[in-house]
């Protein structure tokens, strides 16, 4: 039965439905959930932000990440699907355009594409992993182009010590993330009265859920402020999906069935009017659409517009959201996220 709990290959699309697993466990469907609040089917509200995967290559190799980036990932999204966006994007009601990846800047055209978007009124967000900007000269220039388009930086800390972001990251990623945040702290990111904003992230390690955002947001501020004269605007925590590389540490640790009973259990009823699917479109680096990023690497599509070049808001408003029991991982605790906490 465990084989249906893959999320990547043939094996897992295959078998996509784990209603049948979770109920002989006991564990309710989410959709039930759902029904039960009156949310089912879940409907999406005004398009407000289109989240582009500019591809899964990636300077890194971390435990947790749900799209299985690496440095051996050769899904690159195109020049053409670009061009596609754009003309989505121009032709939507989104006012925020979030790249990411992988790791975005490695995409060949990422510079090109970045200086497209910042000549339409949208704002920009880029999700760096920090390593990236000191991984090779190349990128060492990247805070200084962030600031020319005013892109909003976006990046994983998943804690202000070196060992706990080393166990998640791997081996010198404390050091070379620290660096990477001095040198935007040197441009102004993070500094008070510039408009630059970088925002920091938090994962939990193991079986956790994140703790309460704003304390931890104050001692991510005090440490990283005493321990190395770093600033950034703010913290956001988000709860690990029990898919891809997560998914697999929980079958593999025997901690799968106790995890979702943890999200199940911590089920914040608040948390279905926030998700980010609702205001959220996700587009895949071959230009597929999905409802949500972790939609999107458990390859359920979108049914009525399922491409880029096919984009038409009014049709996509009124969808069905597609759900299934990772979404628990959204509205477990305080809900979660890529904007962090929901309630």
């Amino acid at each position: 039965m465990l084989k249906t709990l893959h999320s990547k290959g043939d094996e897992f699309s295959e078998s996509i439905n784990q209603v049948t697993y979770f109920q002989e466990d006991g564990i309710i469907p989410f959709t039930e959930k759902l029904k039960n609040l009156n949310y089912f089917p879940l409907q999406p509200r005004e398009l407000e932000i289109i989240q582009l995967n500019l591809g899964k290559m990636c300077n890194q190799v971390c435990d947790h990440c749900h799209v299985d980036a690496g440095p051996d990932r050769k899904e690159i999204m195109s020049l053409e699907t670009m061009k596609a966006c754009l003309s989505a994007i121009q032709n939507s009601n989104a006012k925020t355009v979030d790249l990411t990846g992988g790791a975005p800047e490695m995409n060949p055209n990422f510079r090109w594409f970045v200086t497209e978007l910042s000549k339409l009124n949208v704002k920009i967000i880029v999700r760096c992993n920090l390593t990236i900007i000191v991984a090779n000269k190349k990128y060492n220039d990247l805070p200084a182009f962030f600031k020319a388009n005013n892109i909003e930086v976006i990046s994983s800390l998943p804690c202000y010590t070196e060992k706990n972001t080393d166990s998640q990251r791997g081996t010198g990623v404390f050091a070379k993330s620290i660096k990477a945040l001095k040198m935007l702290n040197d441009v102004g990111y993070g500094k008070e009265g510039t408009g630059l904003k970088l925002q920091l992230v938090y994962n939990p390690t193991g079986i956790s859920l994140p703790p309460n955002q704003q304390s931890l947001e104050i001692d991510y501020k005090n440490r990283l402020k005493e321990d190395f004269e770093i600033e950034f605007n703010q913290l956001y925590t988000i709860t690990n999906m029990p898919i891809s590389r997560f998914l697999d540490f929980l079958v593999k640790s025997g901690n799968y069935h106790n995890y979702m009973q943890k999200l199940v259990e911590t089920f914040n009823a608040n948390a279905p009017e926030e998700l980010m699917c609702r205001n959220t479109l996700s587009v895949g680096w071959d230009g597929f659409l999905y409802d949500c990023d972790f939609n999107q690497m458990l390859d359920l599509k979108i049914a009525s517009v399922s491409h880029i070049t096919d984009f038409n808001e009014s049709i996509l408003q009124k969808r069905a959201i597609i759900l299934n029991q990772h979404c628990y991982g959204c509205t477990a605790g305080s809900g979660s996220g890529c904007g962090g906490t929901l309630v």
